[in-house]
């Protein structure tokens, strides 16, 4: 798939927007998953963490990891409307794919920073302890990677590279 740098093809359909902050939620979620399969965390007690952080009473629930999970990606899916809502057809209008890439790495690396340097520490400080500071700050790296490169990758482009390779 080619990723598009051309200034006047950014696209902000809404399901577009949406898949672009999925994208980055699961991009987060996998990063989770992987440093839990080569370290003693269980992907399940930072899911749990989630939900400690935002409904403290259901922490201790039997489906507090899947609340936890259901609440990273509902706020996932936020982030991609906000994204394009306060930045992305800015970025897209002035720098191309190269300025939304920057800008939602930008955007999620100030979010990490506000989270785990102002929030977190007083909302759920065992959180913050969870993971090495690199480690959540490379999951917030990914996630906007993640979202940038379906916010600038179309379909249409999928299409017209498999119109060349069909020699239509």
């Amino acid at each position: 798939m080619k990723i598009h740098t051309d200034k006047t093809r950014f696209s902000s359909s809404i399901t577009r927007v949406l898949l672009a902050g999925l994208a980055g939620g699961v991009a987060e979620v996998l990063w989770v998953m992987a440093w839990s399969a080569v370290t003693p965390l269980q992907a399940t007690t930072v899911a749990r963490e989630v939900t400690r952080t935002v409904f403290p009473v259901m922490a201790e629930t039997s489906m507090a990891a899947e609340i936890g999970l259901i609440i990273h990606l509902a706020i996932s899916l936020a982030l991609g409307v906000v994204f394009v809502w306060a930045l992305g057809k800015h970025l897209a209008r002035h720098y191309g794919g190269a300025g939304i890439l920057a800008g939602s790495v930008t955007l999620l690396a100030l979010i990490w920073t506000i989270n785990f340097l102002v929030v977190l520490p007083v909302l759920n400080p065992v959180f913050v302890t969870l993971m090495p500071s690199a480690v959540t700050l490379g999951s917030k790296t990914l996630f906007g990677l993640a979202m940038g490169a379906v916010l600038i990758a179309g379909p249409h482009t999928l299409a017209k590279t498999q119109k060349l390779q069909a020699g239509v």
